[in-house]
């Protein structure tokens, strides 16, 4: 090779090497997203409480994002059904999931064979919301005005009152066997389909009582069909302020309770750090919308705002929390 040849030669070679340098970064980075459409899928069937909320954020984080925002519906097994989608989804930020402390925590308790890894399979994006339950009774079952009372009851009729539930394993179910199993409470537990369904036994006096979500018992309180003894929130609900917190009672066992459960949304693991903070800051800004805010509140909710990292932590704590209740009341579905 003459030198002119091999002196052409070098300099290909470091003109490559500078090129492959300069190009690295580019293929790192990753492009501007959102470019495309963002959907989220939904566990749980349209015009459920957990759609309600979805639907709520979804205008205002379109125009945070800049693209559609789409809710897909993949309804059943408490939630796992869409878990698993997004699981098995391509992690580009385009597929997330809209997920709660039941499908992401209490289900990898109840369920022995899940098809992923709540934790492991999912990236914690950002919460939306902290959601209360509420102990709520029919008075003419059960003609009680205090938790205190109530409890008494329970206690002199042990295995006589049944209470509702929107399904085995679901978070009313899950808020009622935490209480009981601190309270040593023996009542029989009646699973049904949905929040109408409970709802609607408690009211005809099938079933004594449910601790539902507050939303979904504001129209039958207000109308004076059924009683509020107390919310499951460590601290008071705005839109119900007159009723207390079941840890503020001074019952023995109640001290500490907080069985609220939260809604949040989550992406598939290897989705790409930035994409995650973007989606949370997004997330973060339609939450601090005072209308959204007030809307929430006013429907018996909580914000709830947290970085990734913070949101990471309380699905771990979450999930250890539901597996300690679930084991401790005997409960699990195969």
């Amino acid at each position: 090779m003459s030198d002119s040849l091999s002196s052409r030669a070098r300099r290909l070679v470091a003109l490559s090497a500078i090129a492959l340098c300069g190009a690295a970064p580019l293929a790192l980075a990753q492009p501007d997203w959102p470019q495309q459409p963002v959907t989220m899928i939904m566990g749980f069937p349209a015009g459920s409480g957990v759609d309600v909320v979805a639907r709520a954020i979804q205008e205002p984080l379109q125009h945070k994002l800049g693209q559609p925002v789409i809710i897909d519906y993949k309804s059943g097994a408490a939630g796992n059904i869409a878990s698993e989608y997004v699981a098995r989804a391509r992690p580009d930020g385009y597929t997330l999931a809209f997920g709660t402390a039941a499908t992401h925590g209490s289900n990898a308790a109840l369920y022995k064979k899940l098809p992923f890894d709540v934790e492991a399979d999912f990236i914690p994006v950002a919460p939306v919301l902290d959601v209360s339950n509420v102990l709520t009774i029919n008075a003419d079952v059960m003609n009680v005005k205090t938790l205190k009372e109530f409890v008494d009851l329970v206690k002199a009729n042990p295995g006589k009152y049944n209470y509702a539930s929107t399904g085995n394993g679901a978070g009313t179910h899950m808020a009622f066997a935490e209480f009981n199993s601190r309270l040593g409470l023996d009542m029989v537990h009646v699973p049904y389909k949905g929040g109408p369904e409970a709802i609607t036994s408690v009211v005809r006096g099938e079933t004594c009582c449910i601790m539902n979500q507050v939303q979904t018992v504001l129209q039958q309180y207000k109308a004076g069909k059924v009683r509020l003894l107390g919310v499951t929130t460590a601290q008071p609900v705005a839109a119900i302020k007159e009723v207390p917190t079941i840890a503020s009672s001074g019952i023995p066992g109640t001290k500490g309770f907080d069985s609220s459960i939260w809604f949040g949304i989550f992406a598939p693991k290897g989705t790409d750090p930035r994409i995650v903070d973007k989606l949370n800051i997004a997330i973060k800004s339609v939450l601090e919308q005072p209308e959204l805010r007030e809307k929430f509140e006013g429907q018996g909710n909580t914000v709830r705002i947290e970085t990734p990292a913070q949101f990471k932590q309380t699905v771990h704590d979450n999930r250890v929390k539901w597996a300690e209740v679930a084991k401790a009341a005997n409960i699990s579905i195969d």
